[in-house]
């Protein structure tokens, strides 16, 4: 039997118009956030047609959990060194720092506590930073230490400059991270 689903089965330009007013987004704004072209919300809000595919799920979604535009949106960036922490092409804790007042500001987003930088710390503070980022390489006591900081092309051991080399990959893991500066 095939499964039916409470989703319209269309949108019409007045629908698409609701939402992107709802959300308080321009076109363009829209069309990047459900990843497509400005003209195509152009086309949308002026088509006579109905209006179908992936995008009548999504603003149905969207409608139902307007929250959700926050749960996942990235915050303007406040601090001079942004992180993303990310599993395989997730984005699991964004990690904004400043090491100058050593301040450390967290988003996650995931739910998954094991996906979470800083597990169940909320607030971590720099302390917890900086052993974030040593867990994240290899460890200051590993053999032929000197060795594999010249093949980096390090001059000394530092947590941070190895995780800009190695995006702080780790053998049988799919945690990196990208770094903002």
């Amino acid at each position: 039997m095939k499964k039916m689903y409470a989703v319209p089965a269309f949108l019409t330009s007045n629908d698409i118009k609701r939402v992107r007013s709802l959300l308080n987004m321009t076109q363009k704004e829209f069309a990047d956030f459900v990843g497509t072209s400005k003209r195509t919300i152009e086309n949308w809000e002026s088509s006579k047609k109905e209006i179908t595919g992936p995008i009548v799920l999504l603003l149905s979604m969207i409608e139902n959990n307007l929250n959700l535009i926050e749960e996942i949106e990235i915050p303007e960036k406040k601090l001079p060194l942004r992180m993303f922490y990310m599993h395989n092409q997730e984005i699991c804790t964004l990690i904004d720092v400043d090491d100058i007042n050593q301040k450390v500001i967290i988003k996650n987003y995931t739910k998954n506590i094991m996906y979470k930088a800083f597990g169940i710390n909320e607030n971590p503070t720099y302390k917890d930073y900086q052993e974030f980022l040593k867990e994240r390489c290899f460890p200051e006591t590993r053999d032929k230490l000197k060795l594999i900081l010249e093949d980096l092309g390090l001059p000394f051991y530092d947590p941070f400059l190895i995780i800009k080399k190695t995006e702080g990959r780790m053998a049988e893991d799919n945690f990196w991270i990208r770094i903002e500066e």
